[in-house]
């Protein structure tokens, strides 16, 4: 079982529902596929179900199901992921979360451009977070 110190610091940040999830979805992966990258990357999958990518840490999600068009179309879908931003989220949503992240120039976008302008704002505070 991964500890809380072998966890990504986004996860360490969260809340103890997430670290739970991405726990557990570890240790079956593990059992399912042995230890490595596979293994990390199917619990962050389970922990994206419910929780969405908000800065430096993870929240919860209003309703649980996949995040984006990748993740919804299972393993041999094509496209890119949304990085743990909520794609599937409305745009009201997006919005509140670009807010929150004091993204400039918010009320011009496009959904797309909100996700995007999201998961660089949550890349740019998870390395302030490191320290790097």
């Amino acid at each position: 079982m991964p500890t809380r110190k072998d966890m990504p610091g986004t996860l360490k940040r969260s809340p103890k529902k997430a670290q739970d999830t991405y726990a557990e979805a570890h240790d079956s992966a593990v059992d399912s596929y042995g230890e490595g990258e596979r293994a990390h990357r199917t619990a962050l999958a389970a922990v994206k179900h419910s929780f969405e990518k908000v800065g430096d840490h993870w929240e919860p999600k209003s309703r649980k199901g996949p995040s984006d068009k990748k993740a919804a179309g299972g393993r041999g879908s094509s496209g890119r992921t949304a990085g743990g931003v909520d794609a599937n989220a409305s745009k009201e949503h997006l919005m509140d979360v670009a807010k929150r992240l004091e993204i400039r120039g918010r009320s011009r976008m496009t959904k797309a451009d909100l996700v995007e302008a999201i998961q660089k704002a949550n890349r740019s505070s998870t390395r302030k977070a490191r320290g790097s």
